[in-house]
């Protein structure tokens, strides 16, 4: 089993912004690069166009959650980035990763 790591520089997530592909829905962006360290690397974004602290940490929550249940499908030597949209806040996990399925089909790390 890989080991999760959070992205937490802000030059990782400008990287993947200006380089990885993305991918865009309703509930959520997924930004998507190959990375060196061959595990799987994540970073969760939300502004503060989603709302309030609260309505921007159930994003958070919702996010993380859909990406555990989508982890053991997921080929590992990847760096992800999602944020949330304004529609997050107000949707179970199990539609954000219905959403976050296809995208991560869509760009090719499924296995």
């Amino acid at each position: 089993m890989d080991v999760i790591v959070s992205l937490k520089d802000n030059r990782d997530f400008r990287r993947l912004y200006a380089r990885g592909k993305s991918f865009v829905g309703p509930a959520l962006v997924t930004y998507v690069m190959k990375n060196r360290c061959g595990g799987i690397r994540v970073g969760i974004t939300t502004s503060k166009k989603i709302g309030n602290a609260v309505r921007r940490s159930r994003s958070r929550r919702v996010i993380r959650e859909a990406f555990r249940q989508a982890y053991p499908r997921i080929r590992s030597g990847y760096d992800f980035v999602f944020v949330a949209r304004g529609k997050t806040p107000f949707l179970k996990s199990t539609q954000v990763h219905r959403a976050m399925m296809a995208q991560l089909k869509d760009a090719g790390v499924l296995l």
